[in-house]
């Protein structure tokens, strides 16, 4: 785990307040992960400003219209000081920016590959609101190709070809995922079905294989 932060980063100190000046949004609709953000607080510190309505146009005074969850989870971590982005605008901008806030999250999507790319390149997922369970389920998610399409069909003429027993393969454990050969599925599958044909079943194939492994090693 990273060395905890638990604060303002430094490029926002001087935009930090006291937390106990700024007030909720009366009729926030969103219902977020408190726990996720103080862990993110915990780890990265607060990297951007929340939104505050100064409140001279609707009679609220310092009232959040985007990051109430940050604001309650710093509140549970003990914080003081919490960093802002002030502006003063009426009931109707304010409810805007409160829905397109949240909106605009609900929108957006993922390159769902990249993503779990992104996290299994990380030495952990502490302060990133994934857990393992989260990775093993973008993994799994991840598309695999099928067969390799090559420039040549191998007999000269330059014709894109398919061919079948040309496939990619993966081999998973944890949040390592790394690309085999057809070759080396071939094998895999022969030593599955012998397996499977020893024991009646699969459980405890894994633990076969390095067995197996640790045989040939040490030969």
């Amino acid at each position: 785990m990273p060395d905890p932060i638990d604060r303002i980063v430094d490029d926002l100190l001087p935009n930090a307040v006291p937390i106990g000046d700024l007030n909720r949004y009366y009729r926030n609709p969103r219902r977020g992960d408190v726990a996720a953000v103080a862990e993110s607080l915990s780890v990265n510190g607060q990297f951007k400003p929340i939104v505050v309505n100064r409140g001279s146009h609707t009679g609220r005074l310092n009232e959040i219209l985007a990051g109430n969850h940050t604001h309650e989870a710093a509140l549970q971590r003990g914080w003081e000081q919490i960093a802002v982005t002030w502006v003063d605008v009426d009931d109707e901008a304010a409810a805007r920016i409160v829905v397109v806030d949240n909106r605009t999250s609900d929108l957006a999507g993922y390159d769902t590959a990249l993503l779990a790319d992104i996290l299994s390149d990380l030495p952990d997922l502490d302060g990133t609101g994934y857990d393992q369970d989260d990775l093993d389920g973008l993994l799994d998610d991840v598309e695999l190709p099928g067969a390799l399409e090559l420039t040549s069909d191998g007999a000269g003429t330059g014709e894109k070809a398919t061919v079948d027993y040309l496939q990619w393969g993966y081999m998973q454990w944890s949040s390592t995922r790394v690309r085999i050969t057809a070759e080396e599925v071939q094998a895999l599958d022969a030593l599955h079905e012998k397996f499977v044909e020893d024991t009646n079943g699969d459980l405890g194939f894994g633990w076969h294989l390095m067995q197996l492994a640790h045989k040939q090693a040490a030969a």
